[in-house]
């Protein structure tokens, strides 16, 4: 009996040494500008939080949520369906449940901070940092100085970055000149390669050219400004692109772990915790 009990206490004290605190930054964008004045209503996507969120938690880590300017994150109505959960009914709603318990999408009541805070606290004090998707880092996290500081320290000190989806054009927010180089894309131009992005020859994903071009219908007649994966390949990025489209494909070159659609979220969520452990 002394045994077990000694036993548990081991067990829970190497349980409390494993467990990290991992920063999920969402976007405050609840649309996304597209060519000719059109808007797009958008947000994150549920399966690409809130799975590796789930996982996180149930593997003993504790979480934060912050938006650039600390408001309630809008989830996108597209992806609330169980198709994002290879047609499982009870993983969906599980995981639609886990969102409505954090309050996160309700204002006045979500956790959400803001970056801002995030520096007051201390990059330090977190472990890795992930980066959903859906098409509201589009809008503003590509080019949040803010983000771009949080990812040049988490960089310096080779920290878990992941991304999913969209997510990833949030790396161009590491760029020196971050809002040039995100309006140069927006406004059809090919920028000059920066010399200086921390992330220039990574390898990495984001949802492709190809995929983007299978989903345009889902923007209702509107054509975006410039799609991630040309983005990325502008700043320096070595594009990895699964060989069919819609398929997992979670790609790692050092501190950097990126998912390239909402399929990548489950593998990119493990990858996640490898890194953490």
């Amino acid at each position: 009996m002394k045994k077990l009990l000694i036993s548990s206490l081991l067990l829970a004290a190497f349980s409390n040494a494993q467990a990290a605190e991992v920063l999920v930054v969402l976007s405050d964008a609840n649309h996304l500008e597209l060519r000719d004045g059109k808007v797009f209503s958008t947000g994150f996507y549920l399966n690409e939080l809130m799975q590796p969120v789930k996982k996180l938690l149930d593997a003993g880590h504790t979480v934060t949520f912050a938006t650039p300017q600390g408001k309630a994150p809008t989830l996108d109505a597209s992806s609330d369906t169980v198709d994002y959960f290879g047609g499982d009914a009870a993983a969906h709603a599980a995981h639609k449940a886990l969102l409505d318990q954090l309050a996160l999408t309700v204002p006045g009541r979500s956790p959400v901070i803001s970056l801002k805070r995030v520096e007051q606290i201390g990059y330090g004090h977190y472990a890795a940092v992930l980066v959903p998707g859906g098409h509201a880092p589009m809008q503003d996290l590509l080019k949040d100085a803010s983000l771009g500081a949080l990812l040049r320290q988490f960089h310096a000190d080779g920290k878990p970055t992941a991304l999913l989806c969209h997510g990833p054009i949030a790396l161009l927010s590491a760029l020196p000149q971050a809002a040039a180089f995100a309006a140069a894309l927006e406004a059809g131009r090919t920028p000059a390669k920066p010399a200086d992005w921390i992330y220039s020859g990574y390898r990495m994903t984001v949802i492709s050219n190809q995929e983007e071009l299978a989903a345009q219908g889902a923007l209702k007649g509107g054509t975006m400004k410039f799609y991630p994966q040309s983005g990325l390949q502008a700043a320096g990025a070595r594009y990895v692109q699964n060989q069919a489209p819609w398929t997992s494909n979670v790609v790692v070159d050092r501190e950097l772990i990126t998912g390239q659609n909402p399929a990548s979220a489950p593998a990119l969520a493990d990858k996640l915790l490898q890194a953490l452990r």
